[in-house]
């Protein structure tokens, strides 16, 4: 009996000590879990590559001093089932445990995603555009000009996108894509630090934008081309005040049949925002010249926003046919041709060639 009682007793103690040793090892497991500093907010950037599996991604995290245990890590990795696992760059910091992490990743959660701003000026051209994303992600502007005239490319772009046309692909346009790429500050994550997915990135603005003024659009009897080239001029021409006032003189003139007399487009033609124009740059036989052409020209100059195009729908209805700004950007607006020109007298505008002529 004595012998029974103690086997009983060191199988008694076996128990306690196994239950003892698991109770440890899932106190320390729990533990290795944790936060490695629970209330710390900075922010950690950690990049998670494509491809990546739960365990890569532990070490990872544990580069990045964002793990208590990386053995404990491994090991809840291993029991749990993470089986979408997103690359991108995410921005966690330690006060974060384990499961929120791989949460997160697993999810693609677009708020914890690293994301850098970037702004699409309104106003500016296409090869300006490109210059400035240049500074931004790893392609030159030779890049993006030659991926933004790939007629296999653009072809795609029409394919997927209602308002783009072969109106782009016309021969005398200078760059297809101008006028575009909607003007706005965009937020760069991995989807979208690749040519293709910024320039997608802005049409699906632009898509948002032209979608809601669709009807408008239509009404006006401009084709969505002809309504950004002529809303690519008013935005050169005017400040947002005097937007729908320029727009309106620009109607009356196409409607008269009249040249648009626009300076800016000339400018375009050689790449410049000169307000003082050479005559040979004005005389120019370019089709965006439209101080010699009368009607748009082959296509936008710049980038735009909604308020540009608000104002081109809703323009103001005059008699004006005519108008310039002042030194100090005051526009003014004639009905007649010699109004004008005594109106440029009169504020010293004339140049010694006009004085001459």
């Amino acid at each position: 009996m004595a012998k029974k009682k103690k086997r009983r007793g060191r199988g008694l103690l076996t128990l306690i000590l196994i239950l003892a040793i698991l109770v440890g090892a899932g106190g320390y497991y729990v533990m290795g879990l944790r936060a490695v500093e629970p209330g710390n907010a900075d922010p950690v950037e950690v990049s998670i590559p494509t491809g990546t599996g739960a365990s890569a991604i532990v070490d990872i995290l544990n580069d990045a001093g964002l793990l208590r245990n990386r053995l404990c890590a491994k090991v809840h990795v291993k029991i749990t089932k993470y089986d979408s696992l997103q690359a991108n760059t995410y921005v966690f910091n330690r006060g974060m445990t384990l499961q929120d992490m791989m949460k997160i990743i697993n999810t693609g959660d677009y708020d914890y995603v690293a994301k850098q701003s970037v702004e699409v000026r309104d106003g500016v051209r296409l090869t300006q555009v490109a210059e400035s994303m240049s500074e931004v992600l790893p392609y030159s502007p030779e890049e993006f000009l030659a991926k933004w005239s790939d007629r296999e490319y653009l072809n795609e772009l029409i394919d997927k996108y209602w308002f783009l046309t072969d109106e782009i692909l016309d021969d005398d346009v200078m760059y297809p894509l101008e006028g575009y790429l909607y003007a706005d500050t965009y937020y760069l994550t991995a989807d979208c630090s690749t040519i293709e997915g910024f320039t997608e990135m802005c049409l699906d603005q632009m898509d948002v934008e032209l979608s809601a003024r669709r009807a408008e659009i239509e009404e006006s009897g401009f084709t969505v081309h002809e309504f950004l080239t002529l809303t690519s001029i008013v935005t050169k021409e005017a400040r947002s005040k005097d937007q729908p006032a320029v727009a309106g003189v620009f109607i009356n003139r196409l409607d008269e049949g009249m040249s648009l007399g626009s300076d800016v487009t000339v400018g375009y033609i050689f790449q410049e925002d000169r307000v003082e124009l050479t005559q040979a740059q004005l005389d120019s036989d370019n089709p965006y010249n439209t101080r010699k052409f009368a009607g748009l020209p082959p296509g936008p100059i710049s980038t735009v926003v909604g308020g540009a195009m608000d104002a081109t729908l809703h323009y103001k209805v005059s008699d004006d046919l005519f108008f310039f700004a002042d030194e100090d950007g005051v526009v003014h607006f004639f009905k007649t041709q010699s109004d004008f020109e005594q109106g440029i007298e009169d504020f010293g505008l004339l140049t010694d060639e006009d004085e001459e002529e």
